[in-house]
């Protein structure tokens, strides 16, 4: 797992293993995630969407607490991944960073709950798996505004973008600022720190 330039968010790259049957990668190892970030995923939901080029998911998140992380994937098309720093007192708070994830490379993206999260395909058409850590909770479902201006997003296509009616209805980030509705840097921070200590805590158990 690699850091990207967003705290909390992590680009995994995978070896892949080609014959003439065609390959065989790992997408996801537990062993591996937890080395690099000091927990587990606890995986509760796997979520996936096809969508065609000129199509814009996002900008998602959920309400923190309960939070929701996600790992996401491309097994077939390509498309744009991208990650934004909604954590209120953030030091990249606003910033926002951008990963090709396709079939070829078959890099995936983490993303630590209160960040929000769009994709955008680059190919006719492409699939994204998510492998998420909470269910879906209407209630704290939320919606940023992928046209904000003050985001000022590179979203691909020269064409009018298809969003959802939530989607392009969502307030911008200055509103929702406003009304107080973004998670909280320091918060998501201890419910990291926590989680590492809770695994750092169980492994001394086993290890006794």
């Amino acid at each position: 797992m690699e850091a990207l330039s967003i705290e909390g968010a992590w680009l995994y790259t995978p070896r892949i293993f080609r014959d003439d049957r065609g390959f065989f990668t790992e997408t996801y190892g537990l062993a591996e995630f937890t080395a690099d970030l000091g927990y587990a995923l606890d995986l509760r939901q796997v979520n996936c969407s096809v969508s065609r080029r000129g199509v814009v998911r996002g900008i998602h998140f959920t309400a923190v607490p309960p939070g929701q992380a996600k790992y996401v994937f491309c097994p077939a098309g390509a498309l744009l991944d991208v990650v934004v720093d909604i954590r209120v007192g953030s030091p990249t708070f606003g910033r926002w960073e951008a990963v090709r994830l396709d079939e070829t490379d078959r890099r995936a993206v983490f993303l630590e709950h209160g960040l929000g999260h769009a994709i955008a395909p680059v190919s006719p058409e492409a699939t994204a798996v998510y492998l998420c850590t909470s269910t879906y909770e209407p209630t704290a479902d939320r919606e940023l505004n992928p046209l904000d201006p003050d985001l000022a997003i590179s979203w691909p296509g020269d064409g009018e973008l298809v969003l959802s009616g939530k989607d392009r209805a969502a307030p911008s980030l200055a509103q929702m600022i406003e009304a107080g509705t973004l998670p909280d840097y320091a918060e998501c921070v201890r419910h990291s720190e926590e989680l590492r200590a809770r695994a750092a805590s169980e492994l001394a158990r086993g290890a006794s």
